[in-house]
């Protein structure tokens, strides 16, 4: 457990590390600024001091030789008497350039922040489109969204406020001991009573703000889920009347994210009160000794130290305080990062052969193919079958009789278990990826639009297209005179995911959309469901005076859209148990023969 821990923060720390390449020298620069801002601070209560006892009271100054030199040069105290300003002029000199160092590490500070977060945001959106298929199909999109937006934020946010108080805090600690030592140990000695006190109290309170802040993140991990799954099935919950289901699902998840932030915030507020009690105690504490040892002894110890020490405690004081924000930042930091990894750990897809480059116009062969999502269990047993070029291949069969996963292993979204699949003679797994999607047009049954214009949804694929191309997609679709219909045409905006669309036309406009790929092997997986027989037909027979030397390849459950298919292969339980034309399969008994039956008889009843 243990060491299973360890090795999560190493690789949080690596992540950290890598995000920040390129930005180190801001952190760097920060970091100097930082040190340079804390001697200003410190000197300030300095100046104070040195006016009240040397210059107003005439004691000896406590400061190195080298400063009393310079000072017996200009005058000595009767200079500085005469010219009290200049003692002003000192304090705020150093008051105004810690003023401007504080601006300078915050301004490098941003720079690091924000230029991490570009890159760690840039590395997962590469990084998730990378993945395999397989990966999306596994993973909630609302966390994912999250991962990708809070926890970004919340590494952004430690860099910029916490990263450079860790420097600030080992600055300040350190200056102040030096300098309060030098002047009187057992002053400083009861200046640092409670300091102890309060970093354990901080590292206490760091390994618990680290567990809650992990379960509140999971929680609205969980809360952005519902609401995207909500917002994207608006018309399932409206259709079954599941509003109220759907309101009493996202209260709940609401309130566990509630009583988990609530725990969170709970920690924060008793840390922070009783850091507050130990702190103004350890002023209180330092005064009331520094005013015993001056009535004590003038001489050894004056009202200038007592100013000193008392200013100096309420500066060590905060900085520790202030550490246990550091670390339970540093936590939620850590936790962040270890969900980042958990996403730019999962393997990218990878090449399996030579990423060749072949001409896609040839024979498709599939050859004894088996596949299955899980090792004991396939999907697809011994696929055997031939398309050639100018050819449509139709696919029937019952559900989960493995039609989908068919044309997947084509696209090679998964890669057969035995097997092997050729395209024109070269087996798919040696052709580099983003070549053979490039060169396989598809079409789903449930067809994604974007937030866009029709034109834009339809030009998706080549952007700088002419019109003319998308007219003749959206006509060979039967979908361009339903757009010229819409008041704004072609710049009318489809909803998201296309809702204000029917299902019919979101399929035309996904069918356009594959056309202006130009890809010569094209997929329809059910994707004329939702369109009506004419207009099914319609498309069919578009489609067949275009294709030339391009293989097609058509699912479907209406034996009027497969029956014109040069070849139909009818699966069953994953094997194929039927292939031919139309009018050899009627002929035989088999699932092919009783569909068409149902199917004719329906028409007939109709």
């Amino acid at each position: 457990m243990r060491t299973e821990r360890k090795r999560k923060e190493h690789t949080a720390v690596s992540l950290f590390l890598k995000s920040l390449y390129g930005f180190k020298r801001y952190l760097v620069l920060a970091a100097v600024f930082v040190v340079l801002a804390t001697c200003c601070t410190y000197a300030a209560p300095f100046v104070t001091s040195f006016t009240l006892d040397y210059v107003i009271q005439g004691m000896d100054a406590k400061v190195p030789a080298f400063m009393m030199r310079l000072i017996d040069a200009v005058g000595g105290r009767t200079f500085f008497l005469n010219n009290l300003f200049v003692c002003g002029a000192a304090y705020l000199l150093f008051t105004l350039m810690n003023g401007g160092f504080t601006y300078l590490r915050r301004r490098n500070v941003a720079f690091a922040a924000e230029g991490m977060a570009k890159q760690l945001r840039d590395s997962l959106y590469v990084h998730l489109n990378a993945v395999p298929y397989d990966y999306h199909k596994h993973v909630n999109t609302g966390d994912i969204v999250q991962r990708c937006t809070s926890d970004v934020d919340t590494i952004r946010r430690f860099v910029s406020m916490q990263c450079m108080e860790i420097v600030r805090t080992v600055v300040m600690f350190t200056v102040a001991l030096v300098v309060m030592f030098s002047i009187h140990v057992r002053m400083a000695l009861i200046s640092m009573a409670v300091l102890p006190l309060l970093t354990v109290s901080s590292f206490i309170y760091f390994r618990y703000v680290r567990r809650y802040f992990r379960l509140s993140d999971e929680s609205e991990g969980a809360l952005s889920t519902a609401i995207q799954e909500n917002l994207t099935g608006v018309r399932v919950v409206r259709a079954f009347g599941q509003q109220r289901a759907e309101y009493d699902k996202f209260t709940s998840l609401n309130k566990d994210f509630r009583a988990k932030t609530e725990k969170l915030i709970q920690l924060l507020g008793y840390y922070w009160g009783f850091s507050d009690a130990f702190g103004y105690t350890q002023i209180a504490v330092s005064l009331i000794a520094g005013i015993c040892f001056n009535v004590a002894n003038p001489e050894a110890f004056s009202l200038g130290n007592v100013t000193l020490f008392v200013t100096y405690t309420g500066m060590l004081t905060w900085p520790v305080r202030q550490l246990g924000r550091i670390l339970a930042d540093m936590g939620k930091a850590s936790v962040s990062l270890g969900r980042l990894n958990e996403i730019l750990s999962a393997e990218a897809e990878k090449e399996p052969g030579r990423a060749e480059k072949p001409d896609m116009i040839g024979d498709i062969v599939f050859d004894k193919v088996c596949f299955g999502y899980h090792a004991y269990n396939d999907v697809l047993k011994e696929i055997s079958f031939v398309a050639h070029p100018g050819q449509t291949v139709a696919i029937l069969g019952s559900t989960g009789s493995g039609k989908s996963s068919l044309v997947q292993l084509l696209q090679r979204l998964y890669l057969c278990t035995s097997g092997s699949i050729t395209i024109n003679g070269v087996n798919i797994n040696d052709i580099d990826h983003a070549h053979l999607r490039r060169n396989i047009g598809i079409v789903l049954q449930e067809p994604f639009l974007y937030s866009r214009t029709i034109k834009e949804n339809i030009k998706i694929v080549d952007p700088d297209a002419p019109d003319d191309r998308v007219f003749e997609a959206a006509k060979t679709a039967a979908v361009h005179e339903v757009i010229q219909e819409f008041e704004n045409g072609y710049d009318t905006i489809v909803g998201e995911r296309g809702v204000t669309l029917s299902g019919g036309q979101q399929q035309r406009v996904a069918i356009a959309r594959t056309l202006m790929q130009s890809a010569p092997i094209l997929i329809f997986d059910d994707s004329m469901s939702a369109v009506d027989t004419e207009t099914d037909a319609q498309i069919r027979d578009a489609l067949c005076s275009m294709k030339k030397d391009g293989i097609t390849f058509i699912i479907s459950h209406r034996i009027t859209t497969l029956c014109e298919a040069d070849n139909i292969l009818v699966l069953e339980q994953g094997k194929l148990v039927q292939q031919g034309t139309h009018d050899e399969l009627i002929k035989q008994e088999g699932l092919y023969r009783r569909i068409a039956v149902i199917q004719d008889m329906a028409g007939k009843e109709a």
